[in-house]
């Protein structure tokens, strides 16, 4: 060896993942987290991660507790499970979908997946190709971006119009979309913006994406969980029109994040995934991720079925209630202010005025004094595609969020330009 070769090892960082975007919002919240003062003997308020196990208010239903246990001590689930799923946990989640649909999905068209990160990761995968893009909404959630990117695809983001309630630019689509572009994806309830799609403009979606000749991918992870005027619509129910992957999971609707389970299914009753090939390529890709274990599939029938009505009544009235106290409450905040009040999902945006405040330039200083000053963690907006923005994550006890934003309207008071 020359040159001093013999001093390099045959390993080393790669620089495209220092490149990507940060993949996560809880990754993108470590510095934000990290200015918090030690010595602050209030308890710390946490409204930038969207995790509602945090607050003893936000507790799964017994029914799902029992289902584990039940699973566990059954001794049936201690086996691998294969690769799509045990079938009963397939045909459980077809049969739970199928009830907002206009036709009946099978067990064939489900395939489970560690929490809705690994769907993510596995359509993506799949949808890889030299010069392919997805369209990927903005604000949105960046798992996307970060996967897109380390798989080599290209993105391309189209805007959520505020002043329409967070529709999608359906003209952006048009000018962004060519003949490399694969998918686009929608997030529905929204997140960030706590919106819901009407299901006139999911059938809008639905006919732009047949035009363009591209999948709809419908990240469905808060589906069910809305409290406004307008209902839930599944992307599925207008898989008719054009081929729908839809991504879910349990961790949400039952609040068990933790738990890592998920799912990816097809909704294409004219079989174009099959012609295409999209199944066979899904099949290979989930061969060599890691299974979900096989107690948690094994428990999910009951999950589905046995859930009681009583128990997602009070998670919407819970929900409604938080959503409310965080609308009202913004608007008693200088500096901030809220363009539509949440209507579904655990979290909405806030639109920042950093001009009105000293010493707070944007959306991150706004954050990291924040969390200085006041312990209250909240996400800057760039993390989500949009500057000068804040998104609130108001799954948390009332009275938490009541001193959240109190504190929040402190520390702006505190702030705010002297005229």
């Amino acid at each position: 060896m020359e040159n001093g070769a013999e001093n390099k090892w045959g390993f080393e960082d790669k620089q495209e993942h220092k490149a990507a975007p940060a993949v996560t919002v809880k990754t993108s919240l470590a510095s934000i987290i990290d200015s918090v003062n030690k010595n602050d003997p209030r308890p710390v308020v946490p409204l930038g991660y969207g995790d509602p196990t945090a607050f003893p208010c936000f507790r799964t239903a017994v029914e799902a507790e029992d289902a584990i246990v039940d699973a566990v001590r059954s001794g049936k689930f201690n086996c691998y499970a294969t690769n799509s799923g045990i079938p009963p946990a397939r045909r459980a989640i077809a049969d739970y979908l199928s009830r907002d649909l206009p036709y009946k999905l099978s067990a064939d068209d489900v395939y489970v997946t560690l929490g809705c990160k690994q769907a993510v990761e596995v359509i993506l995968s799949v949808l890889a190709r030299p010069g392919a893009n997805v369209l990927l909404p903005r604000p949105g959630w960046p798992y996307y971006e970060g996967i897109a990117q380390r798989k080599q695809v290209e993105v391309r983001h189209f805007d959520l119009l505020p002043e329409r309630n967070w529709e999608v630019d359906l003209d952006a689509v048009e000018a962004l979309a060519d003949k490399n572009t694969a998918a686009m994806v929608i997030i529905n309830p929204g997140n960030p913006c706590g919106n819901v799609f009407t299901y006139h403009h999911l059938q809008e979606i639905a006919e732009m994406a047949r035009k363009l000749r591209v999948m709809v991918v419908a990240d469905e992870v808060y589906g069910h969980l809305t409290f406004g005027s307008i209902p839930y619509t599944p992307m599925g129910l207008f898989g008719s029109i054009v081929p729908v992957i839809t991504l879910g999971s349990i961790s949400k609707r039952w609040l068990v994040p933790g738990w890592r389970f998920g799912w990816l299914v097809t909704n294409d009753p004219n079989g174009i995934f099959q012609k295409s090939g999209i199944i066979d390529s899904i099949k290979d890709c989930l061969s060599i991720y890691s299974d979900i274990p096989t107690f948690i599939q094994g428990a999910i029938p009951q999950i589905l079925e046995k859930t009681k009505e009583d128990f997602f009544c009070k998670l919407i009235d819970t929900l409604r209630e938080s959503a409310e106290i965080c609308y009202d409450g913004v608007k008693e905040i200088p500096c901030i202010s809220c363009p539509n009040k949440p209507e579904g999902s655990m979290v909405t945006m806030v639109k920042l005025n950093p001009w009105l405040l000293e010493d707070i330039n944007d959306d991150i200083e706004f954050a990291l004094k924040l969390a200085k000053e006041e312990s209250v963690i909240v996400t800057p907006g760039i993390y989500v595609g949009l500057k000068n923005w804040l998104r609130i994550a108001f799954c948390a006890e009332p009275s938490a969020l009541k001193d959240g934003l109190g504190r929040m309207k402190a520390f702006c008071q505190r702030h705010t330009k002297k005229h």
